[in-house]
């Protein structure tokens, strides 16, 4: 299962791991199968865990950690020695306390809680299948303006951004690839064959990189979530289906799910960060919190050595110039509080009810140092209801879909949530902040496309220049019951709800 930013990874229920059960929609026109990738097998013992080891990054220290690794009963499955991060297998229940002590190692903590099995994303609730009635419903509706894709008519999200007009203006370079770090991509799919980009993607899950053909394919139809994502990002103006916000990019797949439980482990994603930055990816979406903390805590080593791997991985890749953008969460929480109450970590084993500081707990990769945090709105252009929000922690906002207060009057299937590429050459909606990070992820890759040189933060500032903000609303009460369902701090140029504001599509090319 996948945590949608889902989470989990980007777009399901914000609390919980996302479960990818919901039903296939149609295609208006027939399309063949996709061939899923096998699930890899890990090479474990079925009582062991697995651990990120980060020591200092001259080859003396790292060869001397990894003797004391095997004194200590662990087995290196890679060393990625210039970030210093090996990952780890041991199923000596002492591991950790052991490495710790080892001179030149500066953390080291296991990744999950659970036994390895033998051999996480953002969105909110389940995805809605597209039918064929409401695809030819929508298809007519769509036929009668210029340049439109058969399904645009529903993609509200494009027209709320401009991208539908800046993709007449400059759709993208495809100097330019957008790596999607999620459940898989489906490149058979029509509206992203065009755009993919084969010899950037893998599979990473476990931590070493599969590149072989079709490793980055979804295990199964029901890991939708990457597919989803891409489409948003990159799906192809061709004629067929929907258009993503920079359709003239590249996309590519770095799958980095489990294939057992479809959590997203820690030495996954850093596989995938190294792999994207020596694959000359310029940017990644990341629809997801990285499994099993929601929040990893720096007075626990085991979270602290957690944060320290990715972060170890996620800085290497911006130092190459590769830009990460991240989903903020579905569980409504106020990031910059004095307190949040976790009730769902570690979801790999049983959750325990914790309080912790965000300031000293953090949302991994969201708030690691230089990604770019996003929140999500609906078509009113408001905070989506089950977005996560936070002042000095947002850094810019985009359309994430809101079916329960934010519903559409002027698109055929009035439907509040995103309307995107699913596996086997289908479609669906999605909702979370899962679906509006790789909406401000397709706005960079036009502002990259258009400023090839820009460096990881001068694109991010050109990202947050172009954003429009609608400023602090003067009541968050929507459910109308009286109570703020959430308190926006800051002004109109920058607040907890929208960090610089909504990304522009329109302004990042004109």
């Amino acid at each position: 299962m996948v945590h949608l930013r889902s989470r989990r990874r980007l777009g399901l229920a914000a609390s919980l791991a996302l479960s990818l059960t919901a039903s296939l929609g149609f295609l208006p026109a027939a399309a063949s199968a996709a061939p899923f990738a096998e699930s890899g097998t890990q090479a474990t013992d079925a009582t062991g865990l697995a651990y990120v080891v980060n020591t200092r990054t001259d080859r003396r220290t790292i060869e001397s950690v990894r003797k004391a690794i095997a004194a200590a009963g662990g087995t290196v499955v890679i060393a990625y020695e210039k970030i210093g991060v090996i990952v780890v297998h041991s199923a000596n229940p002492d591991f950790a306390k052991a490495i710790r002590a080892v001179r030149g190692v500066q953390s080291a903590g296991a990744t999950r809680t659970a036994p390895l099995a033998p051999a996480g994303v953002t969105d909110e609730g389940p995805a809605q299948p597209l039918t064929k009635g409401q695809a030819s419903k929508i298809a007519r509706a769509s036929a009668a303006a210029q340049d439109s894709e058969p399904l645009e008519a529903d993609q509200w999200d494009l027209r709320a951004i401009g991208a539908d007009k800046a993709a007449r203006i400059n759709p993208g370079s495809p100097k330019v690839t957008v790596a999607v770090i999620d459940t898989g991509v489906d490149d058979t799919h029509p509206d992203l064959a065009p755009n993919f980009s084969a010899s950037q993607s893998a599979n990473c899950a476990g931590g070493v990189a599969d590149t072989g053909e079709g490793a980055w394919r979804p295990y199964t139809a029901e890991d939708y979530h990457g597919t989803h994502v891409a489409g948003e990002i990159a799906a192809a103006r061709n004629g067929i289906g929907v258009a993503g916000v920079a359709p003239g990019v590249k996309i590519s797949g770095i799958k980095v799910s489990d294939p057992k439980n479809g959590l997203f482990y820690p030495e996954s994603v850093v596989c995938a960060f190294v792999f994207a930055a020596d694959h000359g990816v310029e940017i990644t979406n990341n629809s997801y919190y990285v499994d099993p903390w929601l929040y990893n805590c720096m007075d626990d080593p085991d979270q602290k050595a957690i944060v320290d791997s990715v972060n170890r991985a996620q800085l290497y890749a911006q130092k190459k110039g590769t830009l990460h953008l991240a989903s903020a969460g579905n569980s409504n929480h106020d990031m910059d509080a004095d307190s949040i109450v976790d009730e769902t970590s570690p979801d790999d084993s049983t959750p325990v009810t914790r309080t912790i500081d965000p300031h000293e707990c953090f949302d991994v990769p969201t708030q690691l140092p230089g990604v770019v945090t996003v929140s999500a709105t609906g078509v009113q252009n408001a905070k989506s209801y089950y977005s996560s929000y936070g002042y000095r922690v947002v850094d810019v906002a985009a359309p994430g879909g809101d079916r329960k207060f934010q519903i559409p009057t002027d698109t055929p299937s009035a439907n509040g949530r995103i309307l995107s590429t699913m596996p086997n050459g289908e479609y669906g909606w999605l909702q979370g902040t899962s679906m509006a990070s790789p909406h401000a992820a397709g706005v960079a890759a036009l502002l990259k496309s258009r400023y090839p040189k820009a460096s990881p933060a001068q694109l991010q500032g050109l990202l947050k220049i172009q954003a429009d903000n609608p400023g602090c609303p003067e009541s968050y009460d929507q459910d109308g019951d009286g109570k703020q369902d959430a308190v926006c701090e800051g002004g109109e140029r920058f607040n907890g709800f929208y960090g610089f504001g909504v990304v522009d599509a329109l302004d990042a090319v004109d």
